[in-house]
């Protein structure tokens, strides 16, 4: 096809998907996949999740206290926000937004605490002036039409196709990232948007997305773009914590190759949504709202001191990364009060010990481009053409986690070498986490590796951006990723198939994005590892999509059929390790290679 067929092929694309989100759910063509079924007796949490459980046949004497309280307090905070720059009433605001802001009372608390309003008026109709912008040029239109399906898919709001929250929350998504152009869109903003959108309409969302990016007080904008310099930083500062507070805990992670990457970004990158239970992850977002980012690193350290006795207990990685990341969104194990309380005492310690903060911003985190000034897109950028090379500074980045990770790893093999007493047995028992490892278990390969059923098991939303890809995170060369990794744009499944095309644990259809990178393997390539990937199709050959009206109906797991499947073994003739029975054996594998039709 030729540049200018692209063009209008890409232009027509954009305009298939807002079209659907501006019809709604009337008259348009759902596939069984994207709206998951609902059973009416299933229970409905207070705040709008579905869980798998049947309605309890008495109410719980423990929950029904605690709204009682909540009751109580909504007298107090109703009569403070009545007066909400009288000087008393910002004497006790402290005090109740640690107590916890009721929900009845939290959308408007939430808009006063970041002065959106004030805002807002500034800006009088730039919000509408960015959506008639994105409707005409927005070249990340695909990839948050694939993730606004993905985001909370157990919510009662955001549960159907096109409903009323997803159009709002596209809607969002495409106008902020013409608003601001340096960040564009990531996907970690789904989740930050979604929450936000629980508990505002639209326009305000817009703008509490655009305060939490570029207000000092939160400063998420270093978080998003290239290189992710913020999130470098915090993760170091992490490392530095730990260390000197927890260096048990520190130890225990270096022995078993755990670094912090692996099971912190999501705690960082989008405030803990979807690592701890939701109504902790409100309570800890009205505390983040009201102190600022410096909560983050606090509530990262809060957990793994409330949770250190089950930590040093477990054995191998993967175990670890389970429990952060999937039982303590299910069950944190203290109740909602108790956590707050600590993460409080835990500000106090981190102040004392002056670790509370890692600092001022480099100045590379900060917005360099002004806002809301449109510039055309260029012809790769429309048509979705990737990068062939990382950006160097991309390339920095991986180089300070690579060194991060190493030295981690040369200090813990140093301990393993004096801990003479332990056997051969012991030093292979911890398969899982020398010999392989579950990447859709961890968030470093998750940020890479979209989750299309909203599971909770990965970083659904913070996968791929449309300015940088989070593969620089991976100490792979980039010829192992090139030749190993999936497409591109492609993201890895988890374990079910909420709303894209996957096989298995590893493979769906390419999703194209404007400006995202070379994709890196998630972690070293460990010798009895298997990588699957799948080629593109060619420009010219139409990807096949339930909304595509030109190519037919496929099913969801299907693929082009002139693509191969190819399975490689990196063995590079050396000898693959098999751990049976507490002992190594050694093989080789003659054909390092195989293609199935």
């Amino acid at each position: 096809m030729n540049e200018e067929d692209l063009l209008k092929r890409s232009a027509e694309e954009r305009d298939k998907i807002f079209k659907r989100y501006e019809q709604g759910r009337e008259g348009a063509e759902i596939d069984p996949w994207e709206d998951p079924g609902f059973e009416v007796y299933h229970a409905t949490d207070r705040y709008g999740f579905i869980h798998d459980k049947r309605l309890p046949s008495k109410v719980d004497p423990q929950e029904a206290r605690k709204l009682q309280i909540e009751v109580e307090r909504q007298k107090k905070w109703l009569k403070m926000l009545k007066n909400w720059d009288a000087q008393q009433s910002k004497e006790k605001l402290h005090s109740r937004v640690y107590k916890g802001i009721p929900n009845s009372l939290r959308s408007e608390a939430w808009c006063k605490l970041l002065q959106i309003d004030k805002l807002k008026k500034s800006n009088k109709g730039k919000y509408q002036e960015m959506m008639i912008l994105a409707r005409k040029y927005s070249t990340d239109a695909r990839q948050i039409d694939s993730d606004v399906n993905r985001q909370f898919r157990e919510h009662l709001h955001y549960r159907e196709r096109y409903s009323i929250k997803q159009q709002m929350l596209f809607n969002v998504l495409t106008a902020y990232a013409m608003y601001n152009s340096e960040v564009g869109y990531c996907q970690g903003m789904s989740g930050l948007a979604g929450v936000l959108l629980m508990y505002m309409d639209e326009e305000d969302a817009f703008w509490a997305v655009h305060i939490l990016l570029t207000d000092p007080k939160y400063a998420m904008h270093g978080l998003y773009k290239e290189g992710f310099p913020k999130l470098t930083r915090f993760l170091a500062h992490h490392d530095k914590i730990l260390t000197k507070l927890l260096p048990k805990v520190k130890k225990h992670f270096d022995k078993h190759g755990l670094d912090t990457i692996l099971y912190s970004l999501k705690w960082f990158f989008v405030c803990f949504i979807e690592r701890v239970p939701f109504s902790l992850c409100l309570r800890v977002w009205d505390i983040y709202l009201f102190e600022g980012e410096r909560v983050v690193t606090a509530m990262a350290y809060t957990i793994l001191k409330m949770h250190k006795r089950s930590l040093l207990k477990f054995s191998d990685m993967d175990t670890i990364v389970n429990f952060i990341q999937v039982k303590l969104y299910k069950d944190f194990l203290f109740d909602d009060d108790t956590v707050i309380r600590e993460l409080e005492h835990s500000m106090e310690l981190l102040k004392k010990s002056k670790l509370d903060h890692p600092g001022p911003p480099h100045i590379e985190e900060l917005p360099q481009r002004p806002f809301g000034v449109f510039s055309e897109p260029s012809f790769e950028e429309i048509v979705g053409i990737r990068k062939d090379k990382f950006s160097d500074k991309e390339k920095q980045t991986q180089e300070i986690v690579t060194l991060t990770s190493d030295m981690a790893r040369e200090s813990a093999e140093k301990d393993d070498e004096k801990e003479s007493h332990l056997s051969v047995g012991d030093s292979v028992g911890y398969t899982g986490s020398k010999f392989s490892f579950d990447p859709s278990m961890d968030d470093a390969s998750s940020l890479l590796d979209c989750d299309h059923g909203g599971s909770r098991r990965s970083l659904a939303d913070t996968s791929v951006t449309s300015t940088a890809d989070l593969s620089v995170f991976s100490t792979v060369t980039r010829s192992q990723a090139h030749e190993n990794s999936l497409d591109t744009h492609s993201n890895m499944s988890d374990n079910s198939l909420g709303g894209a095309s996957s096989v298995g644990s590893g493979m769906q259809k390419p999703i194209t994005s404007a400006q995202s990178t070379p994709r890196a393997t998630p972690h070293n390539p460990s010798p009895d590892v298997l990588r699957i990937y799948v080629p593109y199709s060619p420009l010219d050959t139409p990807i096949p999509s339930p909304h595509n009206g030109d190519v037919p109906r496929m099913h969801p797991c299907s693929f082009p059929e002139m693509n191969k499947i190819r399975i490689r073994i990196d063995n590079d003739e050396l000898a693959t390790p098999l751990v049976e029975h507490g002992r190594i054996k050694q093989f080789l594998l003659e054909a390092p290679e195989f293609d199935m039709q």
